[in-house]
């Protein structure tokens, strides 16, 4: 027995079941709604009713594959998931249960609504009764793309490890602060030097002799 769960869980069944349950079982009740519609068109409500059975036991399938998938991630990376994640999970599993049981007691209502005609007045209620559920299990859908599509559940993502940061220890201390001093250049003066003009030549009168 644990051979074959070994290996069901292998076959990741749970994404498979779970788009047969939202399609049989949104298509059934939208059926049976147009069928209210054309009461003459009893082949209509035959076709619900196929597909309600054939939803409410696609709906246990998808819990029980789900229970499976998430039995095989707990044991796997338990220790890697976040606590918002397993918040997440705890409603998609416990909603999925409940409606699991929902579905089976509505395709069984279905049944007598079909086949016992004191039960042929509770059909309204009935509708009512369906449309709300298929509303949430859409919800359920969300939840369960929101485990894969933002935590990686099922994905290499969530065996990939998370980088915590690490904390800088703070201190009392004020921070230095270098202010760069810029270069000054000192210019040396050169000194000029200053040649005096040549001195002029003086001419001494010779006297002239009197006669």
């Amino acid at each position: 027995m644990d051979a074959i769960l070994a290996a069901l869980q292998r076959w990741d069944l749970h994404p498979v079941v779970d788009h047969f349950t939202v399609s049989l079982l949104i298509v059934g009740v939208l059926i049976d709604v147009i069928a209210s519609a054309a009461p003459t068109r009893t082949w209509l409500r035959y076709m619900a009713l196929t597909l309600m059975i054939l939803g409410a036991i696609a709906a246990g399938a998808s819990y029980f594959s789900g229970d499976m998938e998430a039995d095989r991630l707990f044991k796997t990376f338990g220790d890697a998931m976040s606590p918002a994640a397993k918040g997440v999970f705890h409603w998609h599993a416990m909603l999925g249960e409940y409606m699991a049981i929902v579905f089976g007691v509505l395709a069984l209502w279905r049944i007598l609504i079909q086949a016992v005609g004191s039960f042929a007045g509770s059909r309204p209620v009935y509708l009512l009764a369906a449309i709300i559920a298929c509303a949430v299990l859409l919800y359920i859908g969300s939840l369960g793309g929101k485990l894969v599509y933002t935590f990686g559940w099922g994905t290499p993502l969530l065996e990939a490890p998370v980088a915590t940061p690490t904390p800088t220890p703070m201190t009392n201390e004020l921070p230095s602060v270098t202010v760069p001093t810029p270069p000054v250049s000192v210019t040396t003066p050169t000194p000029v030097i200053i040649t005096p003009p040549p001195s002029l030549p003086t001419t001494t009168p010779t006297p002239q002799p009197t006669t």
